[in-house]
């Protein structure tokens, strides 16, 4: 049970990260569309809004309902996941994708598209895409899943004493 907790714990609070940092950007940073302000030595803020999916992909593709309706599902997939889960790690990792999933969800039903407002580079060299607290929390989620299966050990095969 109480790993089933802390799943919805990491699921509120990067949903509440999420929401809370989108409420910064949009008021009293006032991020104008594409205007670029420098936060820190390898983070800008840059407002951009997602109509389309990952990276902006089907942007034209409209269906703001659709979109939100298809993450919606995807969603509960992984609440029932993060439910039957039987590691501590798969369940916080998947209660974080699914607070990253309903952080954008709810940008998809208010504004018809999702706020993206951090550009991460390392000198001159940019990572392409603007992102949000949600799209890290649902990226770092999935490579902790990658990397938990990756190192997870094989069960033991047990003797059954048939020969």
């Amino acid at each position: 049970m109480k790993r089933r907790i802390a799943g919805i714990l990491a699921c509120a609070l990067v949903l509440l990260a999420d929401q809370l940092s989108k409420a910064l950007a949009l008021g009293p940073l006032d991020l104008q569309n594409g205007a670029v302000v420098k936060a820190g030595p390898m983070l800008n803020l840059v407002l951009v809004w997602n109509h389309g999916i990952t990276f902006g992909m089907f942007a034209g593709a409209g269906g703001r309902f659709v979109f939100a309706t298809v993450a919606s599902l995807a969603v509960l997939a992984l609440l029932a996941w993060m439910w039957r889960a039987q590691s501590w790690v798969v369940t916080i990792a998947v209660g974080a994708i699914a607070g990253g999933a309903v952080g954008n969800v709810i940008d998809r039903v208010r504004f018809g598209a999702v706020v993206d407002f951090l550009q991460a580079h390392f000198g001159a060299l940019y990572y392409p895409w603007v992102f949000n607290v949600g799209d890290s929390a649902i990226v770092c989620g999935v490579l902790v899943l990658m990397l938990e299966n990756l190192l997870a050990r094989p069960p033991v095969a047990q003797d059954s004493g048939e020969r």
